[in-house]
């Protein structure tokens, strides 16, 4: 099975921005589990810019590109020396993937992507991929992977998964009055039910994001889950138990 798992800026990060070690061991032990049962793992990761935010003293994301590209190339090389560890830990290799819009307006590009992907995932390889914020001028057209939800459909797509599961801060989508909805057979209509509840001053994404790309996901033909990246929810979705909220394939 070819699996894409994506966790959110606040799932894996201190208030401050830090990572933080204990959310990323439990969710890299997860992964593990996943590559060693012989499923192909596409990681799509956040978390670079805040990390960035908090190793140069800022309190919020800034606001100015420029700014956001500094945070970026401070704070991915923090996170990545963090992963490296713990896959490391677990006997497991990775390879960093940074993209941009770029790598997928264009077809060659993105067919070479593809090839990459693929070939670490023959290679027992797990990518760790985000956006490269560092030369990224999207924002300045308002252009946004918002926090990497767009992102991971995009790969998700891109590499035929089965299943794409994005991790974020809540239980799952939640309605008005704040519980967990198990499984959404029609997504028609279903921003009026959402509470929206897990973005900070850190990241840009956000529920409606998420709502995006599992639109998009499950018209695409891949079974979708949105989950607590602070939980051990993997081995609990792979064994078809209720855990987040399912959005199953062509749930439109």
């Amino acid at each position: 099975m070819r699996i894409v798992v994506k966790v959110g800026t606040h799932a894996i990060a201190a208030k401050s921005g830090r990572p933080d070690h204990a959310a990323l061991k439990r969710l890299v032990a997860q992964l593990c589990a996943l590559r060693k049962a012989g499923n192909d793992v596409f990681f799509v990761s956040s978390g670079a810019v805040a990390a960035g935010i908090e190793a140069l003293g800022l309190k919020a994301r800034p606001k100015d590109v420029n700014d956001v590209q500094m945070c970026a190339a401070v704070g991915q090389a923090r996170f990545i020396g963090e992963y490296e560890q713990l896959f490391g830990d677990e006997g497991v290799k990775i390879g960093q993937v940074l993209l941009t819009h770029y790598d997928f307006e264009d077809r060659r590009r993105a067919q070479n992507v593809r090839k990459s992907l693929d070939h670490l995932a023959r290679a027992g390889i797990v990518p760790i991929i985000n956006e490269n914020d560092v030369v990224a001028d999207e924002e300045l057209k308002g252009q946004t992977f918002g926090d990497n939800d767009w992102l991971s459909f995009l790969i998700a797509k891109l590499v035929k998964a089965d299943m794409l599961v994005l991790l974020t801060t809540v239980d799952g989508l939640l309605d008005a009055n704040g519980h967990r909805i198990p499984e959404v057979v029609s997504l028609r209509n279903v921003g009026r039910l959402v509470h929206d509840g897990e973005k900070g001053k850190l990241s840009k994404g956000g529920m409606d994001s998420k709502l995006k790309a599992v639109k998009a996901a499950v018209a695409a033909g891949i079974d979708t889950y949105i989950a607590n990246g602070r939980k051990t929810v993997l081995p609990a979705i792979m064994a078809g138990l209720s855990t987040g909220t399912f959005f199953p394939a062509s749930a439109l």
